[in-house]
């Protein structure tokens, strides 16, 4: 398994640099993905203006630039749009106790294109954090139906070398407590390790309850991670 743990210092840049260049513009050092796909940009942990110049380029004059976890200070005139403390969390070598179980799990579905109007309408009402009508493209989705209705999913996010993350796990509020979300994570879990990669994922420190989640599959607390969003010039 290679997985070299550098690597998700900086993860949107590692991602953008290799699976999902496709997905993604660049100039110079500064990157982006496309509209649609994600607002998160990369730069070089330590950019220098030049960089940003060019990120403000990519963006054009108040453009969003949701900087995820790099602690670069951007120029002055670039406005803070939101801080988030959070932390970054790794799956430990080795198969999950049960493996197999998740991948067998009938009520477990993969989603697709066509399953973005529903996906949209679940992340409107659960809120995991940004999702846009093209998220869907940067890795595998699956999610959970009850009577025909998606009421749970979860999805594959940034791709660093070695490294898949889990994001976008959110379950209707009226079908929380069932264990939808556990669920679906194992299931990527199983599905990631079958690659030859590595799970990780990324979680507010506000939200304890999908903490405590996380740590009772397995994960364990890497490093804390601040969250940074600005408008550019």
């Amino acid at each position: 398994m290679n997985s070299d743990i550098a690597v998700i210092d900086n993860p949107v840049a590692e991602s953008l640099l290799g699976p999902h260049s496709p997905l993604g513009r660049r100039l110079g050092q500064a990157a982006t993905y496309l509209p649609g796909v994600s607002t998160f940009c990369a730069l070089p942990t330590k950019p220098e203006a030049a960089d940003w110049s060019d990120l403000a380029e990519l963006l054009g004059s108040g453009g969003f630039a949701d900087m995820f976890s790099n602690p670069a200070v951007p120029p002055p005139d670039w406005d803070p749009v939101f801080e988030l403390e959070g932390r970054q969390m790794i799956w430990p070598e080795g198969l999950p106790a049960g493996a197999g179980e998740a991948a067998a799990d009938a009520e477990t579905v993969e989603l697709g294109p066509d399953d973005v109007p529903e996906m949209l309408d679940l992340v409107a009402r659960a809120a995991p954090g940004p999702f846009g009508p093209r998220t869907c493209e940067l890795g595998v989705y699956v999610g959970i139906r009850v009577q025909g209705d998606l009421v749970a999913m979860a999805g594959e996010r940034l791709r660093p070398p070695g490294w898949t993350e889990i994001s976008a796990v959110c379950t209707a509020p009226e079908a929380r407590g069932r264990g939808h979300a556990g669920r679906l994570v194992r299931a990527l879990v199983e599905r990631i390790l079958s690659r030859g990669e590595r799970p990780f994922l990324h979680v507010a420190d506000a939200n304890t309850g999908a903490v405590a989640l996380y740590e009772r599959l397995g994960f364990t607390h890497h490093a804390a991670v601040t969250f940074r969003g600005y408008r550019t010039p």
